[in-house]
């Protein structure tokens, strides 16, 4: 009998799999079942807490004030919180962002095929199945992944309203492709509608999608109001557009519509801003700044413009760009306006980084030597 128990002793003490003893393995259930389970809000709420406070921030950007109301009320009562939970939550966060970008950009027998590889079958299935109720409900999200010229052939021949409707749910550097090439006619009318664009009701959305239903057959219908359009986003699609489309947009918006002209002019920064810029910024992107682009650039340029770059370079720079600019010669303007809106990208660029400053005219933006 003693022996049997000493052979029973050792039994439990046998290591399974992964370095476990058996009576691990066997209490591990009920560790398991003392674990909390959060529900998608407090998951969402331990995200944005994990983000830190100017990252989170970026995000409420994206949401409606239902959203930002219920993430915000779960953020005030997180509490505590285990480190077990915290790294389990951005771990399927990370996946499911993962997972999103693949299916979006590759489809989803790429993601498929990757996920299983990645996670195996089981969690492939899952963030799958998640994320695609995710897409479904996005309506037009068929457009995202469609043809661009049949999509351009589609969209020219619909009314404003509708075009603006459809292009306020892509993304900006999708909707400035199809501002660029939509017919001028329908480019001003198009912009307009946009910006003045809010909330717009399941029952519109409905009737716009029942009219694309004739010409494609997967439109996703929408339950909830969202928010479209507006001031900002046409500013974000205007940032993106190429340099001689935004001049021929805002030339007519100033004549038909100048307060929305101006309106949208304050929330982007275009090349004649490079005016209102403090000298150390403008320092700063002289630096990164290919000497051809401003060659090119100021060509065309004011000579307040030119005394800007040129009062911000060091002597010799000046003398050599100056020197380029008298010899160079037939130049198109369109590689006049390819130069300029490269400058502004890379000053956009190094807004964003937090290494000089786009003065947009408000109190925030004072300059403090």
């Amino acid at each position: 009998m003693a022996e049997e128990k000493n052979v029973q002793a050792e039994s439990n003490k046998e290591e399974a799999p992964g370095g476990a003893t058996a009576a691990q393995v066997a209490a591990a259930p009920a560790e398991e079942e003392e674990k909390r389970k959060l529900t998608f809000k407090q998951k969402a709420a331990l995200v944005v807490v994990s983000l830190g406070a100017d990252r989170a921030s970026q995000l409420y950007k994206y949401l409606n004030e239902a959203d930002i109301e219920d993430l915000t009320y779960e953020v005030a009562r997180v509490g505590k919180t285990t480190n077990q939970e915290v790294e389990d939550t951005l771990d399927e966060f990370y996946k499911l962002c993962l997972t999103h970008k693949m299916m979006t950009d590759g489809g989803i027998d790429y993601a498929k095929s990757v996920l299983e590889k990645a996670f195996g079958e089981s969690t492939a299935k899952n963030l799958l199945d998640k994320v695609s109720k995710t897409l479904a409900s996005k309506p037009f999200n068929f457009f995202a992944k469609g043809d661009p010229k049949a999509l351009l052939s589609l969209l020219g021949t619909e009314r404003p309203q509708v075009i603006a409707l459809i292009m306020s749910y892509m993304e900006a550097e999708q909707s400035a492709k199809v501002l660029e090439n939509l017919p001028e006619e329908k480019r001003i009318p198009t912009v307009t509608a946009m910006a003045n664009m809010d909330r717009v009701s399941p029952d519109a959305i409905a009737i716009v999608e029942n009219e694309m239903k004739r010409k494609f057959s997967s439109i996703i219908t929408s339950e909830d109001n969202m928010n479209l359009g507006g001031i900002d986003y046409v500013a974000d699609v205007m940032n993106h557009i190429d340099r001689s489309s935004e001049k021929k947009i805002f030339d007519e918006l100033d004549v038909s519509n100048p307060n929305l002209s101006k309106d949208i002019r304050d929330k982007m920064f275009v090349f004649e801003d490079i005016l209102s810029m403090d000298n150390r910024s403008v320092q700063r992107f002289i630096r990164d700044c290919d000497t051809k682009d401003m060659v090119f650039a100021m060509k065309t340029a004011s000579d307040e413009m030119k005394d800007i770059f040129f009062s911000n370079m060091s002597k010799r720079q000046a003398e050599t760009v100056k020197g380029d600019i008298e010899t160079t010669s037939n130049v198109r303007l369109k590689d006049v306006e390819e130069a300029q809106q490269r400058i502004v990208n890379l000053i956009r660029k190094l807004e964003e980084q937090g290494e000089l400053v786009i003065n947009k005219g408000g109190g925030e933006d004072t300059i403090i030597v």
